[in-house]
């Protein structure tokens, strides 16, 4: 039987490990930190896409207990006057609907679904190098320790140590220009509507988006244009210090974001917008990246974790048509990197128009105030499990967000 060893326990790498095992290769995963509790203040969107792709790793059910639905947006400007209201993704069935939730939900749910199926985790696996040959890969780890397999995937995340490995000279992730805030509280009060509708606010300081839960928990970001967080500031801050970086930016306008900040206390935390640019190598002779170590877009899209999910199912589905060399991950980069480098591109965009002139945060609305996007049929018959990859490349999609 095929080995395959991934290399990351997130979102990507279970998903990958879920995928790979389904289409009856042998695999192992390889994670650095020694527990997995990172990101637990975190949350995001998962889009209708990521659930789709969950469907095809036997995966959805569990994840639509997490969370909460989104079915709509909202969007509002400074004034807190609404300019638009539109369907999210596919809302008329649990299993496709939007979702809001904790980062670190997704991945322990992920992970208890590796361990279901009996799939091998091995932590405290800190890559240091990687080599290749006609026989297998081999990677070696800051313990001392090796693993050998027919093909290694590299799924741990934005600074990628398979990517450093696999292309010494390849960029090091970018900083989109952004500082991005997060939070949570029970303690807002913002103004009545479903608990299935994501607010957008096209402030005059910061991009910001908040939903409320059905328990009253509100969840929120902005984005902030701007200086890059330095290391010393990331050192030395508190929930206190992001308050009151943030609070100046969102009170000058006639909206709840600066109430839903001010209601804050310790669940909240701020990074920096990152991003890889286009071009970076993918794959080796017998390595592969998929997720943020192969695509990283900056957060405007919301799209990271979904297009993460839809790598793993196309990979495994390339592996088990193809068979485990190189056609197959030469197949899996002609389907993927199109529509992945698009996200990157429309997310930069987003970003940079942001940042540029420091009005609008949301969406334009050319894209905001759209009627709601077809459903894309052929990333449908890509991500289907019984259905075989294509010997040619699909006609262009017509948006990058499913």
């Amino acid at each position: 039987m095929t080995r395959i060893m991934v290399v990351g326990a997130g979102i990507a790498g279970t998903a990958a490990a879920l995928g790979l095992h389904r289409a009856g290769f042998e695999v192992t995963v390889h994670e650095a930190h020694p527990d997995t509790g990172a990101d637990i203040g975190a949350f995001l969107t998962l889009a209708s896409n990521g659930m789709r792709a969950l469907a095809q790793l036997d995966a959805a059910a569990p994840v639509a207990g997490l969370g909460f639905p989104l079915t709509s947006m909202s969007v509002l400007d400074e004034a807190g006057q609404q300019l638009a209201e539109v369907p999210l993704g596919e809302p008329d069935h649990p299993l496709t609907r939007y979702r809001c939730l904790r980062r670190a939900e997704l991945g322990a749910v992920l992970r208890e679904e590796v361990g279901r199926r009996g799939i091998p985790v091995r932590h405290s696996a800190r890559l240091v190098g990687l080599t290749e040959d006609a026989d297998g890969v081999t990677a070696r780890f800051a313990d001392g320790g090796s693993a050998t397999a027919d093909l290694l995937v590299g799924a741990d995340g934005l600074h990628s140590a398979v990517r450093a490995q696999l292309d010494p000279a390849a960029p090091r992730p970018g900083y989109a220009g952004q500082r991005v805030f997060y939070g949570c509280t029970t303690e807002a009060a913002p103004p009545g509507g479903p608990s299935d509708r994501i607010t957008m606010v096209r402030g005059s300081g910061a991009a910001f988006g908040y939903a409320v839960s059905p328990a009253g928990e509100t969840f929120w970001f902005a984005r902030v244009p701007g200086p890059a967080v330095t290391e010393d500031e990331l050192a030395g801050g508190s929930p206190v210090r992001w308050r009151e970086q943030l609070l100046p930016l969102l009170r000058p306008d006639r909206t709840p974001t600066a109430e839903i900040v001010a209601a804050t206390s310790e669940r909240l935390m701020v990074t920096n917008a990152l991003h890889l640019g286009p071009g970076v190598r993918w794959r080796g002779r017998r390595t592969v990246l998929i997720g943020d170590a192969a695509h990283a877009a900056s957060p405007a899209t919301g799209q990271g974790a979904s297009m993460a999910l839809e790598d793993a199912v196309l990979l495994a589905k390339a592996l088990r048509d193809r068979g485990p060399g190189p056609a197959a991950l030469e197949r899996y980069e002609e389907l993927r990197r199109p529509r992945t480098e698009r996200n990157i591109a429309v997310s930069a965009q987003l970003t940079a128009a942001r940042t540029a002139e420091r009005s609008p945060a949301a969406p334009p609305a050319r894209d905001t105030e759209r009627p709601p996007a077809r459903v894309d049929e052929e990333l449908l018959r890509l991500l289907d499990w019984d259905t075989p990859l294509p010997d040619s490349d699909p006609e262009p999609e017509p948006d990058p967000v499913a």
